[in-house]
């Protein structure tokens, strides 16, 4: 429930809306634009902003995603705030350029409209975009819904530009489900969002004017790894920063974030984990799960990358049977990105629940709440029978149980 210290005003509005009012109340330097379906509709409506005068922001429209990230680089190098956001495919040009961005150690915050990638083409909501660069180094935050994309919005810009991290993020909301369904959002007041995120006032910048620098020089073997791993201590650096900023934003807003959100899960038997907007649906099944009287909960994870996985095993290490749900294919893996890491994670604890991983929802195939039930009922017989421990499977395609 909201609490907050600040007189919010609730609209209606659908997620990219709600992703677009964050970025007009950040008043970025620089917003580099590019439309790509489910995310068109947030630049869209910022650049109405830009039109009408409620932002100083320079709006640079380009001929393409690797434009768009390639003119968020060079504004950010030289020293102003500066955004972009897309989708699939869109991210997938980008990928040279996503990976240079956060090389450069780069505060650029990016909407990502989570999206199928081709092919056969679809433009529908799954993961497979913003996991397919889980290790381009850049931090990776999901939403539930819209008021936690615009909530998550505001805070990466704290978590992107803080000294001791200095990468760049991505806010992941699934498309159409969150992007165009219109939703009860609070929306903070002007003064106190930009009271929060503050000035930017980078240390390094090409325009500046203090010491000179050089950005993207030929680096080979003899430093090249050292840079490196100043990302991967960034990236360390970056989990206790998030849990900072989550907890100042809760203390000014009223709502406070962490690595990831529980949902009647510590009195629980059995659990599952996902991410997006699926968890939505899975609180309502852990609902009519435990009016039956079945010891269920869930986990929803808000923070892939830093992936919080001594935390996620010391919240689920209690539970006899774990079903994590990943909405994108690692082919070839051993299962999705998220039960992947988890398991790992998992790797060193004698007292761990048994897991397996259902590989769902790809293109927008709906899950619902009679699905999630079954999903928990698997995780039961498994426990039972111990058939299915450490499996991956596909659910809901056609040929399935």
């Amino acid at each position: 429930m909201l609490s907050a210290p600040v007189k919010t005003i609730r609209m209606a509005l659908t997620g990219n809306d709600a992703g677009a009012e964050a970025m007009r109340q950040i008043d970025p330097d620089v917003a580099a634009v590019f439309p790509i379906t489910p995310q068109t509709e947030l630049m869209h409506a910022f650049a109405a902003f830009v039109a009408n005068g409620k932002v100083s922001t320079e709006l640079v429209t380009v001929e393409s995603e690797h434009s768009a990230m390639s003119a968020t680089v060079g504004a950010s190098a030289a020293g102003a705030r500066a955004m972009t956001a897309t989708s699939a495919n869109g991210l997938a040009l980008m990928w040279e350029i996503v990976y240079i961005a956060a090389s450069l150690r780069l505060p650029i915050v990016m909407p990502v409209i989570n999206r199928a990638l081709s092919g056969p083409i679809n433009i529908h909501c799954d993961h497979s975009d913003m996991m397919g660069c889980r290790d381009s180094g850049w931090i990776q935050i999901y939403s539930e819904n819209s008021q936690e994309e615009y909530d998550n919005i505001i805070q990466a810009v704290r978590i992107a530009e803080h000294p001791d991290v200095l990468l760049p993020v991505m806010v992941g909301s699934d498309g159409f489900i969150i992007s165009h369904a219109m939703e009860v959002v609070d929306i903070y007041p002007d003064e106190d969002v930009k009271k929060f995120v503050g000035d930017y006032n980078p240390k390094y910048g090409l325009l500046t004017g203090k010491d000179p620098m050089t950005v993207g020089p030929l680096d080979l073997q003899d430093y090249y790894m050292e840079h490196k791993r100043q990302q991967a201590e960034a990236m360390k650096n970056a989990r206790k920063v998030i849990l900072e900023v989550g907890k100042e934003f809760g203390s000014k807003f009223g709502r406070t974030y962490g690595y990831f959100d529980t949902y009647k899960l510590e009195d629980a038997e059995y659990g599952m984990v996902a991410i997006g907007s699926t968890a939505g649906t899975a609180k309502v099944t852990v609902d009519r799960m435990r009016e039956k009287g079945e010891k269920v909960g869930l986990l929803k994870l808000r923070v892939f990358r830093p992936f919080p996985g001594a935390e996620l095993v010391h919240a689920l290490k209690h539970l006899k049977g774990l079903t994590v749900l990943d909405r994108s294919d690692s082919f070839g893996a051993e299962g999705g990105p998220l039960f992947n890491e988890l398991r790992a994670s998992f790797n060193e604890e004698t007292h761990k629940p048994l897991i397996r991983n259902f590989i769902y929802g790809l293109g927008g195939r709906d899950i619902n709440l009679e699905d999630l039930e079954n999903l928990f009922r698997k995780t039961m017989d498994m426990v039972k029978t111990g058939e299915g421990a450490g499996s991956s499977q596909y659910y809901g395609a056609r040929g399935d149980e």
